[in-house]
């Protein structure tokens, strides 16, 4: 399970070089990884957790643009049968959701699948993503 989950994070290289495989040392706060990696470990760790709910706050915020389309993939596929909460600024990682609640000082603006909301072109969503462009 846990070489299954570390392919499909696409760590399986990364932990293979390492010297001593799975038992290697990792540093305090995984020093030795970069945000990347560290980000797809924790995927790597739910999905061996099996848990039902996923929540990802600002997961993309510090990653590179390749990094963040190998863990957009793999929530996409590993994840599909479980629920995805997603915390984003980056307006274009939601876009593929089943839904989007837009929010402002803890009350919701609005509700509904981003395409529906796209089309609305009062939406503050749509207006999100049109200045994400």
């Amino acid at each position: 399970m846990l070489w299954e989950a570390l392919e499909i994070a696409q760590l399986m290289p990364v932990v293979k070089a390492l010297p001593g495989g799975l038992d290697a040392v990792v540093t305090e706060g995984g020093e030795n990884f970069s945000q990347g990696q560290r980000q797809l470990f924790c995927l790597a760790r739910a999905f061996v957790r099996k848990s039902s709910i996923l929540i990802m706050d600002e997961a993309t915020a510090s990653i590179d643009m390749a990094t963040e389309s190998i863990l957009q993939k793999v929530v996409m596929t590993a994840f599909a049968d479980r629920t995805v909460v997603t915390i984003a600024h980056r307006v274009h990682t939601i876009l593929g959701s089943d839904a989007v609640i837009v929010m402002k000082r803890g009350g919701i603006v609005e509700y509904d699948e981003p395409d529906v909301l796209l089309e609305q072109k009062d939406s503050v969503f749509s207006a999100f993503v049109r200045a994400d462009k």
